[in-house]
């Protein structure tokens, strides 16, 4: 039986657009609606992650978030992205994602060099870029260069178009488009307009990686907040479909193909089980909209067009319960089909709930988000669609498509959805499930320090004639031993916590990442405590005289 009472989704969308959220203001402790896509690796590109001192080889379509750290190697390049905004990284540079936040892109950037191109902003959001000499505010969107010498105490800036404040400590100062200037030292920082200097081959890759954001054909039918939507093209088409408006079609899948088969599960925080697809255009359609089977066919549905995306870690529902058993710990799930409501397995508000489901849902209603009965609910692909594997090959991050349990449909069907399988993560799906790497730069991130500016400035016009080049590149020697801390003008959030600290407290509930009043009672050196959050559906009751679940937390079965 489906749901009858709904949501109008059209309503729900007035309301996001209006800027109001869905009843009440969105509390604090909520996910933050955006992270950045690791979307092209070239060479040797390390991951850290948030919280974390080790270093791993890095994941293409890897969701990055506050506090997560990528290095590129000698002729390495790499770029993040979030549908909005490019962000590219040259060789030997050190980048710390500082703050995803809603409204706010906060990177650090240690060494090396970063081109940013942000095609569109709306109103008071803003793009950081923290150095060893200021921090660089883009207020608009346009094309930004920021080559950062540590061992020389130099920074060099170039706006080939836009706008950005500088701030540090004595200096505040706004530039615009068609200027460079070079900042020396910290106490104070001294700024000099330099000419504008020639693209090098790095300008070159980045303004032809462009048009790809520019001329998508998929830029029509979904929001271009989507980090990936211009892989879509591709590897797929689109067609529009009477029932469901455009449904993206993925090209070239092998047999028995369906979503959420092919890939791994990582653990990445604040929402703890993540999706990571291995399919080249693997990150839209499992972080946004839903499934459809049409026919033989898979096709992804985007969500609303006119709506700022909120990005799910994977939407789908696991299954399990003391009559799901097939001989071995298993964890299992299957995709969302269209109207069925999203929850999440990870702390969040009601506004939070409705604002995940009518932003990833298009031209229906969605079946009512605060029903009490999952027997209510109708879950169309929990029998024909879904995957099981085994549950130690879940916990280490392993391929999907190469540790999967034959289970039967039947038994599928008569399984009960769970909250999330009761399985903690080990180091390997932590890192993104990857080798270690060991670059020559050192695991602990540098210091953040905020600047005290002077009133605001605009940067002279027309100073060609006092270039001062950047550093010879033959010049640079390397990777510093200590790293000069990085000025910021936005104060960072809290560094994350390692995962090894967090976890006495998880076997209390395995698989969920603890909640933001656990994680403060940890700061403060107290018991994390009780998680205060109702999940749903709720967990089953535990048969009688039932073992414990082993160390590690395999699922219950």
């Amino acid at each position: 039986m489906r749901v009858t009472t709904r949501i109008l989704i059209a309503a729900s969308v007035l309301c996001l657009l209006a800027g109001g959220p869905l009843g009440a203001q969105t509390p604090t402790g909520d996910p933050p609606d955006r992270t950045a896509r690791l979307s092209y690796m070239e060479g040797a590109v390390s991951f850290e992650p948030a919280g974390e001192n080790d270093w791993s080889q890095a994941s293409l379509n890897y969701p990055l978030t506050s506090g997560d750290r990528l290095w590129t190697d000698k002729d390495a390049r790499a770029e993040l992205e979030t549908g909005n905004v490019a962000i590219r990284m040259s060789a030997e540079t050190d980048l710390t994602t500082t703050s995803l936040a809603d409204e706010l892109i906060q990177l650090g950037l240690a060494q090396g060099t970063l081109r940013v191109r942000s095609f569109d902003m709306q109103a008071g959001h803003e793009i950081e870029i923290d150095t060893p000499n200021a921090a660089l505010t883009i207020v608009r969107p346009g094309d930004y260069r920021v080559d950062t010498f540590p061992d020389q105490n130099v920074t060099m800036v170039t706006v080939n178009q836009g706008e950005l404040q500088i701030t540090g400590n004595g200096l505040n100062q706004t530039v615009s488009s068609g200027q460079a200037f070079k900042l020396t030292g910290t106490n104070p920082v001294a700024f000099d307009s330099v000419a504008l200097p020639a693209p090098d081959s790095f300008d070159q890759w980045c303004a032809s990686r462009d048009p790809k954001y520019l001329n998508a054909k998929s830029r029509q039918y979904l929001s271009t907040y989507v980090p990936g939507y211009y892989d879509l093209d591709p590897y797929g088409s689109w067609e529009v479909v009477a029932e469901y408006g455009p449904v993206w079609y993925p090209a070239g899948l092998p047999g028995g193909w369906c979503p959420y088969r092919y890939g791994r599960w990582v653990w990445v925080e604040p929402w703890g089980w993540t999706w990571l697809g291995q399919e080249a255009w693997g990150f839209a359609p499992y972080h946004y909209g839903r499934w459809v089977q049409i026919g033989p066919r898979w096709g992804w549905l985007p969500g609303p067009i006119v709506v700022a995306p909120v990005y799910a870690p994977a939407f789908v529902a696991f299954v399990g319960g003391a009559g799901f058993s097939v001989g071995v710990g298993v964890a299992a799930w299957f995709p969302l089909g269209p109207g069925e409501p999203f929850y999440p397995w990870y702390h969040h508000s009601d506004v939070y709930l409705r604002q995940i489901n009518v932003t990833n849902v298009r031209n229906i209603n969605i079946a009512n988000i605060n029903v009490t009965n999952i027997n209510n609910v109708h879950y169309r692909y929990q029998s024909v669609a879904a995957t099981a594997m085994s549950a130690n090959a879940f916990r280490n991050s392993e391929p999907v498509d190469r540790n999967m349990v034959k289970v039967d449909s039947q038994q599928f069907a008569r399984a009960q959805v769970i909250p999330h399988p009761e399985i903690n993560p080990t180091a390997r799906a932590i890192s993104a499930g990857t080798a270690a790497t060991h670059p020559p730069v050192s695991a602990a991130r540098p210091a953040i320090m905020q600047h005290a500016a002077v009133a605001p400035g605009r940067a002279p016009a027309n100073e060609s004639a006092v270039r001062t080049p950047p550093p010879a590149e033959a010049n640079r020697a390397g990777p510093p031993t200590t790293r000069p801390p990085l000025v910021a003008r936005t104060p960072p959030p809290a560094d994350k916590m390692p995962y090894s600290q967090k976890a006495p407290a998880m076997e209390e509930h395995p698989g969920r990442p603890l909640e933001p009043q656990q994680k403060q009672n940890l700061r403060m050196g107290q018991p994390a405590g009780p998680m205060r959050d109702q999940e749903f559906p709720p967990h089953a009751a535990p048969a009688p005289h039932a073992a414990p679940p082993p160390h590690g937390g395999k699922p219950k079965g």
